[in-house]
């Protein structure tokens, strides 16, 4: 008799919840879905969120403060004057960038290093205008260069030369879509894309009710990207993703080819078959710097990193010796 009233009690208890997470799901499918797009550090961003409220003005107030933390087309903003010696003390979203900055740089052997700011800029590649610096110039710079350089004490960042610059735009965008992320997640939002200059993260589901589908795009010579062929599509669900490559940033002299991608090691635009590597990881910041490691590293020492990294998804395209165009992608993709 005691069990027969115990579970009548529990029955309108079960259906009311029920009733109610059918209502919760019924509630979050009706709700709009929101675009937001604008320029930031130095690119644009496109962010698609289901909420019931615009979101607009709690979206541009996080990136801006990623942009006065990281963004080096900010002349007030932290790594400026860092890198122009005009402060040292950091914030919080510095010291988290850069203390994952230096992980990857160790797991990489330094072909990701936030320090290459100065080759980056006299390849006319950075902040400042330059091309194609003499072999002399190159050694001279190649001094200041090394993620083992700089340490991070406190809030405080120690060079150990003055002249040591740091340049954050292969893990800023990156950063700042998981920052926009979280933003969304903590008011709720569970289907959105954030997007800031290529990098990308997502949750659930798309306006069409589908995961997120992320092209990948085609190798070609575009600087002014006006092509928009695409390699292959892939489904992103949950994850962030990341591309680097070297077939739209780059210029010609003399009738040389000069890639935006830098090997702190040679200092020198890097020269292998690797045109493109795309990498998805649990946050948009790994992703980034991965993505620009692999670059560096080329297809063969990327390759062997991966078996020591298997969180990690990548999709190459490489050049074969016949020059035409092959996909090398991990199993888990």
């Amino acid at each position: 008799m005691r069990d027969k009233k115990k579970l009548l009690w529990q029955v309108p208890f079960l259906t009311f919840l029920i009733v109610g997470s059918i209502l919760i799901v019924s509630k979050q499918n009706d709700a709009p879905y929101h675009n937001d797009n604008g320029f930031i550090f130095g690119t644009t961003y496109s962010i698609t969120y289901q909420c019931d409220s615009n979101l607009h003005n709690q979206i541009k107030a996080e990136l801006q403060k990623v942009d006065l933390s990281l963004s080096m087309f900010n002349k007030e903003s932290v790594i400026s004057k860092i890198n122009s010696n005009r402060a040292f003390e950091t914030d919080s979203m510095f010291a988290k960038v850069f203390t994952l900055a230096q992980e990857i740089s160790e797991q990489t052997d330094g072909a990701f290093d936030i320090t290459v700011a100065p080759l980056v800029n006299a390849w006319g590649f950075g902040y400042t205008a330059s091309v194609a610096p003499t072999p002399e110039a190159i050694d001279s710079l190649k001094e200041v260069i090394g993620y083992k350089k700089v340490k991070l004490v406190d809030c405080t960042l120690i060079k150990k030369d003055p002249r040591i610059q740091l340049d954050c735009s292969a893990i800023a965008k990156g950063y700042g879509s998981d920052v926009v992320a979280d933003l969304l997640r903590s008011r709720g939002v569970k289907n959105f894309m954030v997007e800031i200059g290529g990098e990308i993260v997502t949750s659930g589901n798309s306006d069409k009710r589908k995961p997120w589908k992320i092209g990948v795009t085609k190798p070609s010579e575009d600087s002014l990207s006006t092509s928009n062929e695409l390699q292959t599509v892939l489904n992103v669900t949950d994850k962030a993703m990341a591309t680097s490559g070297n077939y739209r940033n780059f210029y010609y002299k003399d009738g040389k080819k000069y890639a935006h991608t830098i090997d702190p090691a040679t200092g020198y635009p890097v020269q292998h078959c690797l045109l493109s590597a795309t990498v998805l990881a649990d946050n948009c910041a790994t992703a980034d710097a991965y993505a620009t490691a692999f670059m560096v590293m080329g297809l063969e020492k990327a390759k062997k990193l991966l078996e020591k990294h298997p969180e990690l998804m990548v999709y190459f395209i490489y050049a074969d010796d016949n020059g035409e165009l092959k996909v090398y992608q991990s199993e888990n993709i």
